[in-house]
């Protein structure tokens, strides 16, 4: 009945009902077609934008590898030269510590045979002076036992007014005073000479001392300036903050 109904119905009411159909699915299919093309064009635009990002951050990325690689190689030539540096600075400080242990080793020698010298030179002197106290002692019984001598001289060698006249006195006296007296001012100086030796001795025995203190002052100074050096070479090749220098300490000063 409905085959029967559609024959018998008008065939340009058929085809214009068809052709509405038809245009509804055309203008459906083309709403979906437009929806897709915005849809299709949104995605790419945004693929686009995350491309591009991910491009940036690449580079970004390449520059920064590059940076990196390039302060690891400076980081590695600083480390190399620090290393050289601080083998020559030890090598260095090494030479100057031996050459200085050297110096005070031979300093304490010299100090050591001046003490030993000035110490001869004492007991020679405190000899001598006995000699010539005893000397003197002999002269001055040899003055007393003399009559003459016992007129000019007093019992502790001083000169007495003479209570006679130079005619009075004889050739002889004259001569054996000549000869005391002599004899008194070469053993006056010779205790001088003796006097002078030690006191040179012991200025020399000073100069040393305070050149010792000197040397001591240098190998602590180079002591903590390489433990500086070298701690400051190490902080620096790792990037970290270096450390302060120990304070030297130092040596209690020698009195001269």
């Amino acid at each position: 009945m409905r085959e029967s109904q559609l024959q018998q119905e008008d065939p340009m009411d058929r085809y214009k009902r068809e052709n509405r159909r038809l245009q509804e699915a055309s203008m459906r299919l083309e709403q979906e077609n437009d929806d897709l093309a915005h849809e299709l064009v949104t995605s790419k635009i945004a693929l686009r934008n995350d491309l591009d990002q991910a491009e940036d951050k690449a580079d970004v990325l390449n520059k920064e590898l590059l940076l990196t690689k390039q302060r690891l190689v400076e980081t590695e030539e600083e480390k190399r030269k620090q290393e050289e540096e601080t083998a020559q600075l030890k090598e260095i400080f090494r030479k100057q510590l031996e050459k200085a242990e050297y110096e005070i080793k031979k300093t304490t020698a010299i100090i050591a045979e001046y003490k030993q010298i000035c110490s001869q030179l004492s007991t020679r002197l405190e000899k001598q002076q006995a000699a010539s106290k005893e000397e003197l002692e002999v002269v001055k019984g040899k003055m007393m036992a003399c009559k003459h001598c016992s007129d000019i001289f007093s019992k502790e060698g001083a000169l007495k007014v003479a209570a006679i006249s130079r005619e009075d006195q004889g050739i002889e006296s004259d001569d054996e005073k000549d000869c005391l007296k002599k004899q008194l001012r070469e053993m006056e100086l010779e205790l001088a000479q003796t006097k002078l030796q030690l006191v040179e001795a012991k200025c020399k025995i000073q100069e040393l001392e305070h050149q010792r203190g000197a040397l001591m002052n240098e190998i602590q100074a180079a002591k903590n300036s390489w433990f500086s050096k070298t701690l400051n070479s190490i902080k620096t090749a790792t990037g970290t903050q270096p450390l302060q220098p120990p304070q030297a300490t130092q040596p209690p000063k020698e009195s001269t």
